[in-house]
């Protein structure tokens, strides 16, 4: 299961009042210029009293939608580790031995995560990644085989991922089938695609923006086309 994650966002802010009565030129400059810097330092003092979870959860939704990807990259924790008393484990070994190699992946407690759930077509492909373990990296590739539909675990008391706030009349949390495709021809490890990261931050490759280092957190990440193919290009290489 995908660990939960933070939520993210921005709020909007409304601009002072002008002067109200008729003044002498002089006096009238005097006065726009404070109420200009009433303002500025109205929406500064403004922007920090915006609770976070607020302005995260607005900007999430905005980023989410921004742009049309085509594949994924997923996390999932291959080893064991509990959460109320919940097994979280779900490595791509676990995917394979589901009925028909096919699972709903819940879990994600994360605005922006969900958002790119949301945005996931039937038959794009991702990456299996496990996360959280000895040794991070790609495992395989998946398919996205049923869009975006309500989080069962958000209304499960019994599920680390229990949802309180969250009602089946307006649920706030989604989830996609996917079904294994294939293993990759070779475990392709976090640190190997750090090396490219950095390369390409200097060459301008493929890997240069990268959401794996430059939005680490998040559980479901988007890729490009470029990014896609040139990670399944690193499988004939040897590390």
């Amino acid at each position: 299961m995908p660990p939960r994650g933070k939520k993210r966002g921005r709020a909007t802010l409304t601009a002072a009042k002008g002067p109200a009565s008729k003044v002498a030129k002089a006096e009238f400059q005097k006065e726009s210029e404070e109420l200009r810097s009433s303002q500025v330092e109205t929406k500064r003092l403004g922007s920090r009293n915006v609770t976070k979870s607020t302005k995260e959860k607005v900007g999430a939704e905005q980023e989410g939608s921004q742009k049309l990807y085509t594949h994924w990259l997923l996390k999932s924790e291959p080893e064991s580790r509990f959460e109320k008393g919940v097994d979280v484990k779900f490595g791509i070994e676990d995917l394979k031995a589901q009925p028909e190699q096919t699972a709903c992946w819940d879990g994600v407690r994360n605005y922006q995560a969900r958002n790119f759930l949301r945005a996931m077509k039937a038959g794009q492909e991702a990456f299996f990644y496990h996360s959280n373990c000895k040794e991070p990296g790609i495992a395989g590739i998946i398919k996205i085989v049923k869009e975006a539909y309500p989080d069962h675990t958000q209304f499960d008391k019994t599920d680390p991922h229990y949802d309180p706030s969250s009602t089946k009349e307006n649920p706030k949390w989604s989830m996609v089938d996917v079904r294994f495709m294939l293993m990759t021809k070779r475990f392709i490890p976090l640190a190997e695609l750090k090396v490219h990261h950095q390369a390409h931050k200097t060459s301008g490759g493929p890997l240069r923006e990268m959401a794996l280092f430059t939005r680490q957190r998040l559980s479901i990440q988007p890729l490009t086309d470029e990014e896609f193919e040139f990670i399944l290009s690193l499988e004939q290489k040897k590390p």
